[in-house]
């Protein structure tokens, strides 16, 4: 079985709650509370490369994401990332023309630490499950769906992602 490496980098998915100040702050990430709870028995490296919120991430974070995916020996690769530009990270990963990986980027629209309302857990698992088999290329999976990186938006007023051409 292929290793598959999973790289944080914040984003919604990652987010704890402060409920004395009420704001959203980053801890650390859930990941590997995430993995042991689901008893995932899949050979996974899990690197945090940043915990920033997707829209504060700059052109240099970007590189950091595409430069740990050149570098990774891995051929299978999750990405857990903020929604906000989770398509931008994804349109400048296919400009390097990944030609030999599976890089799927997911996250959560609902925080984990929220429990049984982050569909966190969920898009975790179905993007594991969708990296082990879907060919190579640049993929979104959010709300149980996979989608190549050029044909998804986020709709801002329902709360998902969907294909594109729905927005039309």
């Amino acid at each position: 079985m292929e290793n598959i490496q999973i790289f944080v980098t914040g984003g919604t998915f990652d987010k704890t709650y402060n409920y004395i100040e009420g704001k959203l702050f980053f801890e650390k990430t859930h990941l590997p509370e995430m993995l042991q709870r689901s008893k995932s028995r899949l050979p996974i490296s899990v690197k945090t490369l940043m915990m920033k919120d997707s829209l504060d991430l700059t052109e240099a974070d970007t590189a950091t994401i595409i430069n740990a995916c050149m570098q990774s020996d891995a051929q299978k690769i999750v990405i857990t990332h903020g929604t906000d530009r989770m398509t931008q990270t994804a349109a400048q990963l296919a400009k390097e023309c990944f030609l030999n990986k599976t890089i799927i980027l997911t996250g959560a629209m609902i925080p984990y630490a929220f429990g049984s309302s982050s569909d966190g857990f969920f898009n975790l698992g179905c993007a594991l499950a969708f990296v082990q088999t879907i060919e190579n290329g640049i993929y979104l999976c959010m709300n149980g769906q996979i989608f190549t990186w050029d044909k998804v938006c986020k709709n801002t007023k329902e709360g998902f992602f969907e294909p594109k051409e729905n927005l039309a």
